[in-house]
């Protein structure tokens, strides 16, 4: 059985910013997720969280600031070259300028915006607003 990690996670994070919790905890936890919380935690989307090792598979524990509106993994993971991303902009972001694409790209794992200003295109992973 495979289990989708991130898209688990985003579920998570949705449902407890629906219900108002403080505090949300995701299992298990990657790599890939810790970066994304990093991404979401800059833009003001969520406070701290920290990172439990001791359970087996990790788990994260999030601290949420109750600015999500909606956030998901995008699936299939498109990729998307440096002059299209503002097509997924409008399909997956409800205005411009109003939530964040993440994407996987060569520089590492950044939000749209810095992938504009960098000039380079990536596979988009999720989204949140």
């Amino acid at each position: 059985m495979s289990r989708d990690t991130l898209n688990d996670a985003m579920a998570t994070i949705k449902n407890y910013e629906m219900l108002g919790k403080e505090d949300c905890v995701i299992r298990p936890s990657s790599k890939l997720l810790i970066e994304i919380l990093k991404i979401f935690q800059k833009s003001g989307y969520i406070g701290d969280f920290e990172v439990i090792e001791t359970v087996p598979g990790g788990e994260v524990r999030v601290n949420m600031a109750h600015k999500i509106n909606n956030c998901g993994a995008v699936k299939p993971r498109f990729y998307t070259k440096r002059n299209d991303i503002m097509r997924w902009e409008m399909r997956y972001l409800p205005s411009m300028d109003f939530g964040l694409l993440i994407m996987s790209t060569s520089k590492g794992i950044m939000a749209h915006k810095e992938a504009k200003e960098n000039n380079t295109g990536g596979t988009l992973l999720a989204y949140v607003y």
